[in-house]
Formats: structure tokens, C-alpha cells, sequence
């Protein structure tokens, strides 16, 4: 195969160094390594801790980013928390009443992923957006349950 442009010697060039990255991407997130990287920096806190905190009426904002599938199962959310899509987390960050939470204030968030996957991107997507203080309730909404925790129903229409 020969090539009579430099360009394509570039092009392909460039399309074999982007495969490289890709297939090793591919490779460490297979090996787990990637999820470790992006959650090192995530905080945990237990369903008994959470608990705690609200018995001492303490200043939590708590955040519940289901997917739709997580809530076929219960029409009750964590008392007091704030159902947020995951992916419209961003945008309502402008809007009341997740625009007057204090950005040092305690904010978990939680959701009903086996792994917490959901919540640990939108405490991700907190820290970014400068909450210094945002965390993942562990086990999610499985493990407030399992805790017995204070639930309220969820606003129809969400």
C-alpha cells in the first residue's frame, strides 16, 4: 500500500494513535481501572450516617437521580429529597430550589444503580459545578430501605 499525500500518512496515522487510546480505554475500563479512577474522589456515606444527621436536623440536601426503572418499584423517595433526572441535573442547578443550596452544604445524592453508578456522577457533576461537600449514599435507595429510613411519597407528574 503506498501513499501519495503526506496528508494521508497523517490521517492514518492519527486514526491508528486514536485506536490505540480507544482499545486501551476499552481495556482498563473492562479491568475496572477506569471506574476506580472516577470514584476515587467520590465520598460515601451510610444509610445509618444519613440517618444521624437528620435526626439532628442537620443541613443535608439529598438528591435522588433514579432512572425511571428504579422507581417502578416505590412511589416514596428519601423525606425531603429533591427527584432529578440524571441528566437534567446540570441545567436545574440554576433552578430553585437546587440554585439556593449553599455550595458548602452536606448535598447526597442517591439512586437504585447495584453499583451507585448514577449518584457517583452527579456527586461528580456537583463537585464540578462547586458543591464541596457532595456525597454518595451508599447502597442507594436498597440500602435506606433496608435501614429503615424516613420515606414521603413522590410528587406525581415528575
Amino acid at each position: 500500500m503506498s501513499f501519495k499525500t503526506p496528508l494521508a500518512c497523517m490521517f492514518l496515522l492519527t486514526c491508528l494513535a486514536m485506536a490505540k487510546v480507544g482499545t486501551h480505554n476499552v481495556a482498563a475500563f473492562a479491568r475496572g481501572e477506569v471506574a476506580s479512577q472516577n470514584s476515587s474522589a467520590t465520598e460515601f456515606i451510610t444509610a445509618d450516617e444519613l440517618k444521624a444527621k437528620l435526626a439532628k436536623n442537620e443541613p443535608v440536601t439529598i438528591i435522588d437521580v433514579r432512572a425511571a426503572s428504579g422507581l417502578l418499584d416505590s412511589d416514596n423517595k428519601i423525606k425531603g429529597a429533591v427527584y432529578v433526572k440524571l441528566r437534567r441535573l446540570k441545567y436545574r442547578l440554576s433552578f430553585p430550589p437546587l440554585r439556593d443550596v449553599p455550595r458548602n452544604r452536606d448535598v447526597v445524592t442517591y439512586c437504585a444503580c447495584p453499583n451507585d453508578e448514577s449518584s457517583v456522577r452527579a456527586a461528580q457533576v456537583l463537585r464540578e459545578a462547586g458543591f464541596k461537600r457532595a456525597r454518595v449514599l451508599k447502597g442507594g435507595w436498597v440500602a435506606w430501605k433496608k435501614a429503615n429510613g424516613q420515606v414521603e411519597p413522590m410528587a406525581r407528574g415528575m
